[in-house]
């Protein structure tokens, strides 16, 4: 059986900190194991520069020439997967592993940005994009990624939709959700996009009619007193329940009718795949990225609170749409968004490339 190079530049698989990053590369190691398939988590080196700092990247590009020497002499592989390579964190080590053995490389999730090309992330966006240009086949999570890639493809180099999927072959077991109505946000608690969202959320709740609902909010971060300022005035209403576990999201989801969160920027969200996995109808702002996840009924335009609260009025208080909303969320999650189509994907474009998968 073949064996396969699995790399995470930006964040491991093992990183010790939960993220949305890190469970959907532990989600790629699983739909990459098929029938007897090795897949080898084979470099632990982080190219992440947050700061964009030449001098740092300049370091890393070095460190990165020692990992490819070891990787090289520790081969074989018939195939390297690379998730998640930019201009933050690009893959310094796949083209040049793949380059030395003559195997196939295969990106998840790279993009390219051109205007970091001058900056200070110019040395590192020229990486990720030689990684984009080396590769045999680039998939892609959202419809954003391939119109960025689109432009630049090769003679023979293929771009594949791969859609964002849970780690799991059949959707969950679902509740009856409590009642009062609980409506679930989730969401690190971070400056940014993130903290944007909170803020979107609690003008949205505040001007929810004064009913028996209540909301309850997943997640912390180094801005918990901000977010936590932003819904004092809801503060009977809200239910703040720190960072939950798989096990304390998959219960919270249980017992919520709504599940809300704006989505600013979000590259997808895991939290949208598993709310609709378990029933829970989403409420989201129509962005980018979320569009490629969200059944298009619980979309609503970007900064429109006032649509945004009419749409979760109206999950709370309509049980025949709620259930509607719920039944088609679940339908869309078991056709495009489990495991199963993400490996079928994954194979039948890898499969061709490696003669001993065959």
């Amino acid at each position: 059986m073949s064996r396969i190079a699995f790399y995470a530049p930006l964040k491991s698989p093992d990183h010790p900190v939960p993220s949305g990053e890190r469970e959907v590369a532990r989600n790629l190691l699983k739909a990459l194991a098929r029938d007897g398939h090795q897949v080898e988590r084979v470099s632990e080196f982080r190219s992440l520069d947050k700061q964009g700092d030449p001098a740092r990247q300049a370091v890393l590009i070095t460190q990165a020439e020692a990992e490819v020497h070891r990787l090289v002499a520790k081969a074989p592989w018939q195939a390297w997967v690379t998730y998640h390579s930019y201009y933050k964190a690009p893959d310094l080590l796949g083209p040049a592993v793949c380059d030395a053995l003559g195997i196939p490389y295969l990106t998840i999730e790279a993009t390219r940005a051109a205007k970091r090309l001058s900056g200070p992330w110019a040395m590192f966006e020229e990486r990720a994009a030689a990684a984009c240009d080396r590769a045999d086949v680039l998939f892609h999570f959202t419809a954003r990624d391939a119109d960025g890639l689109r432009p630049f493809l090769r003679r023979g180099q293929r771009l594949v939709h791969l859609a964002p999927f849970l780690g799991q072959v059949a959707l969950p077991d679902i509740a009856a959700p409590c009642d009062p109505p609980i409506i679930l946000l989730a969401g690190m608690m971070r400056p940014g996009d993130k903290l944007a969202s909170y803020d979107i959320a609690a003008r949205t709740l505040a001007k929810l009619p004064d009913g028996p609902w209540r909301a309850e909010i997943a997640g912390d971060g180094p801005m918990k007193d901000e977010v936590a300022a932003m819904f004092a005035p809801l503060s009977r209403k809200v239910a703040f329940l720190g960072q939950l576990d798989s096990d304390g999201m998959a219960a919270a989801y249980r017992r919520a009718r709504a599940f809300f969160w704006p989505g600013v920027n979000e590259a997808f969200g895991m939290v949208y795949l598993e709310a609709q996995a378990a029933g829970v109808p989403v409420v989201a702002e129509n962005r980018e990225g979320v569009r490629d996840v969200v059944a298009p009924g619980g979309l609503v335009p970007a900064q429109a609170e006032e649509a945004l609260a009419a749409e979760l009025h109206h999950l709370l208080n309509d049980t025949t749409y709620h259930a509607r909303r719920a039944k088609e969320a679940r339908t869309r999650i078991a056709a495009h968004h489990l495991i199963g189509a993400a490996r079928d994907t994954l194979w039948g474009t890898l499969a061709p490339m490696i003669p001993e998968a065959e």
